[in-house]
């Protein structure tokens, strides 16, 4: 499949990624001052905004990108699609990875700055045995849905699903779900609701590529001929 040049391919990145990461900042700084005393409530709002902007940016970014959004998603995408000459070339990864994290902490600054809020690392220490597991669970469900419906023809439903998941899992993973290297980084720099201590990034990081790689051996034991489809990934990118 032809796709778009490099280029304009990691705008689509960074762009996409920064406005996920300030959809999730900047919601939890609402939700925060709209529901100060309910955490549940806050919680709630937070989750239906990252659900419903994330439907949307891969709708607007998928088609000249594949809206990976995320590291974990790029390396799975070359490391299926390498025998078949599909997906990313690995120094493909590098630069969507380079780009997300960009996207990622100009994102959050945004955020900050539409809150009036100072940019300062996060103090919110989020280890715990049961976040680290949560994120490798979060992170191998993701990775294993999103080839499962490319895979299956079912690329299409990619938007509101990956969105329905996310939002899934901020509720049944203890860690909320962060899943993406990227905005992990990100969400370091704003000391608010969806923050996250820079001692916590490591572990967290470390876990999600855990579990990209039980989401990668899941994928490969359910569609063993997964990779032949990873130019498709998110969503189809067609040079239009």
């Amino acid at each position: 499949m032809h796709t778009a040049p490099l280029a304009r391919r990691l705008l689509a990145e960074l762009l996409g990624t920064g406005l996920l990461v300030a959809v999730v900042v900047g919601s939890g700084i609402a939700a925060e001052r709209l529901s100060p005393s309910d955490v549940g409530l806050q919680l709630l709002e937070n989750s239906t905004a990252t659900v419903l902007g994330l439907t949307v940016l891969i709708l607007l970014f998928g088609p000249v990108s594949g809206a990976h959004f995320n590291p974990v998603v790029s390396l799975a995408d070359w490391f299926l699609g390498r025998r078949t000459g599909s997906g990313l070339m690995l120094r493909e990864v590098g630069a969507y990875t380079a780009a997300q994290v960009v996207g990622a902490v100009g994102g959050c600054v945004l955020a900050n700055v539409m809150f009036e809020v100072s940019t300062e690392m996060s103090t919110k220490d989020r280890v715990s045995s049961g976040h680290l597991v949560a994120e490798a669970v979060a992170t191998a469900g993701l990775v294993a849905l999103i080839f499962a419906l490319v895979r299956s023809d079912r690329g299409a439903f990619a938007a509101p699903a990956v969105g329905a998941y996310i939002g899934a899992a901020y509720w049944f993973a203890s860690s909320t779900s962060f899943a993406n290297p990227a905005v992990t980084v990100g969400r370091m720099f704003s000391d608010t609701f969806a923050g996250i201590e820079p001692s916590s990034v490591p572990a967290f990081v470390a876990l999600q590529v855990v579990g990209l790689a039980v989401g990668v051996a899941v994928t490969l034991v359910l569609y063993p001929d997964a990779g032949t489809r990873a130019d498709d990934v998110v969503l189809p990118h067609p040079d239009h």
